[in-house]
């Protein structure tokens, strides 16, 4: 059996833009820009013939993939592909405070420490857990040949180690941005990136600005 993913990153929202900490409680629309992102995303990629889209339950992925599903592609929605849970922070500005707490909390993720969440927040290896649920649910579908993910960006991170079987600690090594496209085929029990960080469709808003 052989698959081919496109995952995305959402659009751009005005959290995103005002620093507001968005996760998985935190359900929050595009903004202006991020519509544009979407729009630029379906004309470079719109001839693909995907079989499915699949988004998280948050309404920024919706958005961001509307032109596909408006175009009549089958869609569903999976909790495994929700943002990680950031807790107390969750629609809280990036004051200096919770900057610090957020690198203290990044620091020791990159020192293995994946059990470690924000309170009342999600852990990395919570996350997996459900991420992989995800994937093992979309690879048992053998009729969906190409289909297109929609998540968010620091799942799209820990998502990434989790298909290449990189350490998750490593999640910093994989940029995101919003709309980004990482192509990944599986095949032979395996995946293999096969276009990474591919931002190529955002030149198109970039020269009309």
């Amino acid at each position: 059996m052989k698959k081919t993913f496109y995952f995305i990153r959402h659009g751009q929202t005005d959290l995103n833009l005002k620093g507001i900490v968005q996760g998985r409680g935190v359900n929050s629309p595009l903004n202006d820009n991020g519509r544009k992102q979407a729009d630029a995303f379906y004309k470079a990629y719109k001839d693909v013939p995907f079989d499915k889209v699949y988004t998280s339950t948050l309404l920024r992925t919706h958005q961001t993939v509307a032109p596909f599903i408006e175009q009549g592609l089958d869609w569903e929605q999976l909790i495994g592909l929700d943002e990680i849970s950031w807790g107390i922070y969750e629609g809280r500005e990036q004051t200096p405070d919770i900057m610090s707490g957020f690198e203290k909390v990044i620091q020791a993720w990159r020192s293995g420490e994946l059990d470690l969440n924000i309170e009342d927040g999600e852990s990395p290896n919570q996350l997996v857990e459900r991420q992989k649920e995800a994937i093992a649910y979309m690879l048992d579908q053998p009729e969906e040949k190409t289909v297109l993910v929609c998540l968010h960006g620091r799942a799209l991170r820990i998502l990434m180690c989790v298909l290449t079987d990189t350490d998750v600690c490593m999640m910093d090594d994989f940029p995101h941005t919003n709309t980004a496209l990482y192509i990944v085929e599986f095949e032979n029990g395996k995946f293999n990136v096969i276009d990474y960080y591919n931002t190529k469709h955002l030149e198109e808003i970039a020269e009309h600005e």
